[in-house]
């Protein structure tokens, strides 16, 4: 017996098709590096804002402007993916290769995740799972959220070995393996550590199930074993009762909850992205409708509870935890994902059939990845020409950076928004864009001349016609820029705004869309 109840279709396997070829397989996972492979900095919206802790974290001990501005401290937080792997790649490459090799490694884990979860579930890798791939360039990744997704593949990997592990009954084993395995995806981020524990969950209850126990039985076995895994909550209390502040607000905000759910491959193109995301819920839905036909689809009972406790869990969690914002959102393309993962033969499809899926599912995963590496790439240069403006200030420059909004929602991403880190990277200079949040990271300031343009999101405008609440008008930053405590000020994007405003300040530097200026 496996993790449940083999189709006739696993029954007799067979051969191993096209699809399934180690060629092809190994090709669309290298294909998940390509829409980052042009650009010099993954032009994801957070990353240049945690590049800028990363410079902190590296060179705070001997860069003296460092010392004036801000502070590091380290503590056992679960949200310290990538700023522990910069500490030796960022010695051996430097800051930027360095955090461009370990964004690029997120998608192809990912993917091997993705993949092994399905071969594991199902027996083989059934064609439609190449329409779950492209979730993986979601709404989060793409926002920048890299601690937690790099999360996400470990847990979709540890994932993987849970499975097989419970295939061969080798649960003892299993029990052992995973104590550290899952405290090394907590402190990747916590949302990881919560996504593995209910998908391994999920997927014991339905193993023990088919063995025969009954459900009631079958979840609080499956909690059993799973309760190996619960070492963080040790660490995560302790690590609360250190911290003050960061809220948990936002709950069930059923707007913002559907907002998400439209955005799960939101990049650049609405209409594209949207689309998209249609395209997937269709072919999640005709394998319902075969389901309910007695067609050749159907769902594995594995992952198909897995997706609705992933999608239960999607209600639940509130918009903000411990002052960590888009906490649900995170989990809606995993959760699309796991369903579409869970697509399977009920009885051995026609050659014809499963060619025309395979080829199908890889089209599908191929456009995608072509679009996601045009608007990467055309982000990447329009970043690089705007990253001229730093040739212009000296070491340890302080810049106030204010990006332009939109009034109402712009669909593409607004990649630009922590830009002016930058600063920090490449000048030790202070930037008004890091977040200062107490136990969601480790960074402090000591710069508090800075006022208002302390930290996020001083450094986002509105245009003049229109206010937020949360954002100042384009007029208003500029009319309170404090001109004895900063050295420049530098415009992204900005909207129109009233030129007298910047009268008798020296412009350095134009490029597209970007204007540099001396304070004083």
């Amino acid at each position: 017996m496996g993790v449940e109840a083999r189709s006739a279709a696993d029954e007799q396997i067979g051969p191993r098709q096209w699809w399934e070829s180690r060629l092809v397989l190994t090709l669309v996972v290298l294909a998940t590096m390509v829409p980052l492979l042009y650009p010099t900095v993954p032009p994801l919206v957070d990353l240049f804002g945690h590049m800028g802790r990363y410079r902190v974290e590296l060179d705070l001990d001997h860069s003296p402007w460092l010392q004036l501005y801000y502070d590091y401290h380290w503590a056992a937080i679960g949200n310290l993916g990538v700023d522990l792997l910069v500490i030796p790649l960022g010695e051996l490459l430097g800051l930027e290769p360095a955090v461009k090799l370990i964004v690029i490694a997120i998608p192809p884990l990912t993917a091997i995740g993705f993949l092994w979860v399905a071969r594991e579930v199902h027996g083989r890798i059934p064609p439609t799972a190449f329409f779950a791939l492209p979730f993986i360039y979601g709404y989060p990744f793409l926002f920048g959220f890299v601690n937690f997704a790099l999360s996400v593949a470990l847990a979709f990997l540890a994932f993987g070995l849970w499975l097989r592990l419970g295939r061969l009954e080798r649960t003892k084993r299993r029990s052992w393996l995973f104590i550290p395995i899952s405290l090394v995806v907590f402190f990747c981020h916590t949302y990881g550590w919560g996504l593995l524990g209910l998908l391994c969950l999920s997927a014991d209850a339905v193993r023990l199930h088919d063995r025969g126990r009954p459900w009631w039985r079958a979840g609080l076995e499956a909690a059993l074993h799973t309760s190996v895994m619960a070492l963080p909550i040790l660490v995560m209390l302790i690590w609360r009762s250190e911290t003050h502040g960061g809220q948990t607000i936002d709950w069930f905000d059923w707007k913002i909850k559907w907002h998400w759910i439209y955005s799960a491959l939101r990049d650049h193109w609405k209409w594209f992205d949207i689309g998209s995301l249609i395209v997937a819920a269709l072919v999640f839905v005709y394998a319902i409708g075969n389901r309910i036909f007695g067609c050749s689809l159907t769902l594995s009972r594995n992952l198909a509870f897995s997706a609705i406790v992933l999608a239960v869990s999607f209600v639940i969690i509130p918009r903000i935890v411990f002052g960590s914002a888009y906490a649900d959102m995170r989990l809606v393309p995993y959760l699309i994902a796991v369903a579409l993962l869970a697509i399977r033969f009920r009885n051995i499809p026609t050659r014809t059939t499963a060619n025309v899926l395979a080829v199908l599912a890889l089209a599908f995963f191929a456009t995608r990845t072509a679009a996601n590496t045009i608007s990467l790439g055309e982000a990447g240069a329009d970043q690089t020409a705007k990253l001229q403006a730093i040739d212009h200030m000296p070491e340890g420059a302080r810049v106030i950076t204010l990006t332009g909004m939109t009034c109402s929602e712009y669909w593409p991403l607004l990649r630009n928004s922590h830009l002016g880190a930058m600063v920090i990277v490449r000048r030790d200079g202070f930037s008004n864009d890091q977040w200062l949040l107490e136990g969601v990271n480790l960074l402090d300031l000591k710069y508090r001349a800075a006022g208002y343009f302390a930290a996020d999101p001083s450094q986002l405008v509105r245009p003049n016609v229109c206010h937020d609440g949360l954002h100042r008008q384009i007029d208003q930053s500029l009319a309170a820029l404090p001109r004895n405590d900063f050295d420049y000020v530098w415009l992204i994007d900005a909207p129109p705004y009233d030129h007298s405003l910047v009268a008798g300040l020296q412009p350095v530097w134009r490029g597209p869309g970007s204007v540099l200026y001396r304070l004083h």
